[in-house]
């Protein structure tokens, strides 16, 4: 393949923008090139400037999970613009897709919309802070949250940490604040609630992490999770920017039949669009202005645009077999992944909770961030290399997930893993 207009861009790009990306990844740093700049994307596949067509398992990392420029949903947008953009004033398109998700969420009672799932994250845990008046918020390592203050911090070595920053800019006393807990670790959790009994305001945790690769949230360790919170007045927060409308209708918490007090989605709510949303026990919710005190204020919460097209996209989910299909068809990659790197005697691990595939370069189970960063990054970058140059394009990192749509095919799967078998092959 040929790259020129994505290095000619990329930069011309680096002279007006930060690292020429707007969002760290992106630059490809991990995986030793420059990134390719797309041009479009259609179904399952996206084309870049210099006409290279890929089979996409990035899909805006995890919302599209109808595949790009789904009809239904372009015909939602196209219809929304017609009455305008944005108005800055409610819309009774946002309460009936507020309806829809708390129907999805068992533990949900009251959602509000905001525009990304770092504020949702904030908010959520704002919201905690107000309901309990207390300071404290437990994180886990190898759980990314969003770019905020108080969740910016190192993990530390030890069982548990409690926070210092880990960028700068972010002021010590509000990282102080955050402690850390290792991820699917029953002793660290123990040992937190023991030490910090009766003053943490909001765990705040992904039952799918996401951002270490994909590593699911051990269920008796979620569960004892939610005990420890109901005994010590806690606030429980699932973030589910990445896994809820993703793994199952109604997110991991569904799926593990445990509820959270508190929920956190992302931009598959907005058909992939830029949006979030928190929601939860309607006690908690109702601290928020201008029903409560706790402040949170957004100029474009609950656009039409987001709110129609994520309208279309829910109702499409509910309403077919998509769930079926995924789970089907993500079986059928991992399989075949996993076939492949026996076959080729490359050591690899997986974990896969629906349409979320994991896949290290590891030679034993991951189930938490220590045992993640032993994964193989070279050898990964090898492999992503490869299978870019031969129209594969996955998240340009050993520490995120593969994303199935609806239009992953079987000819899709199998092209892809005939492809994956010649990469597999020369590394």
């Amino acid at each position: 393949m040929i790259f020129n207009n994505s290095n000619k861009a990329f930069e011309k790009a680096q002279q007006v923008i930060p690292g020429g990306v707007n969002s760290p990844v992106r630059a490809f740093k991990s995986v030793g090139r420059k990134p390719v700049f797309i041009k479009k994307g259609y179904g399952p596949y996206m084309e870049d400037i210099d006409g290279n067509k890929y089979i996409d398992y990035v899909l805006s990392w995890g919302p599209l999970i109808l595949g790009h420029s789904d009809p239904d949903i372009v015909k939602s947008l196209y219809t929304s613009i017609d009455s305008g953009t944005s108005f800055g004033a409610p819309t009774e398109v946002e309460t009936e897709i507020a309806q829809l998700v708390i129907d999805a969420f068992p533990a949900m009672d009251m959602v509000r919309m905001v525009n990304s799932g770092t504020e949702a994250t904030m908010s959520a845990l704002r919201l905690a802070r107000a309901y309990t008046k207390r300071d404290k918020i437990l994180k886990f390592e190898g759980c990314y949250h969003g770019h905020s203050d108080s969740l910016l911090i190192k993990a530390g070595s030890g069982a548990l940490t409690l926070g210092v920053p880990s960028s700068p800019g972010v002021p010590a006393d509000i990282a102080s604040s955050t402690i850390t807990g290792r991820y699917n670790d029953l002793d660290s959790l123990y040992e937190i609630f023991s030490r910090y009994q009766g003053q943490i305001a909001g765990v705040i945790i992904e039952p799918v992490a996401g951002n270490m690769g994909v590593v699911p949230g051990n269920i008796k360790f979620l569960k004892e999770l939610r005990k420890l919170c109901t005994e010590q007045g806690t606030v429980l927060i699932f973030d589910e920017v990445m896994s809820g409308f993703r793994v199952a209708w109604g997110g991991a918490q569904v799926l593990f039949d445990i509820e959270p007090d508190l929920t956190t989605l992302g931009k598959i709510i907005g058909g992939g669009l830029p949006v979030g949303a928190y929601g939860g026990k309607k006690e908690i919710m109702e601290l928020v202005a201008p029903l409560g005190p706790m402040y949170q204020a957004g100029t474009l919460s609950g656009n039409p645009l987001a709110m129609n097209a994520g309208l279309t996209a829910l109702k499409k989910l509910r309403d077919t077999n998509a769930y079926d299909f995924l789970e089907k068809q993500s079986a059928k990659l991992e399989k075949g992944l996993k076939d492949l790197t026996e076959k080729n005697s490359i050591n690899a691990s997986f974990n896969r909770v629906g349409s979320m595939v994991g896949m290290f370069f590891n030679d034993e189970e991951v189930t938490d961030f220590d045992r993640a960063v032993k994964s193989d990054v070279q050898k990964f970058s090898k492999f992503f290399n490869g299978l870019l140059e031969k129209g594969v394009y996955i998240a340009p990192s050993q520490f995120e997930s593969w994303f199935l749509s609806t239009k992953h095919d079987d000819d899709i799967i199998n092209e892809t893993l005939e492809k994956s078998d010649i990469v597999l092959k020369n590394l």
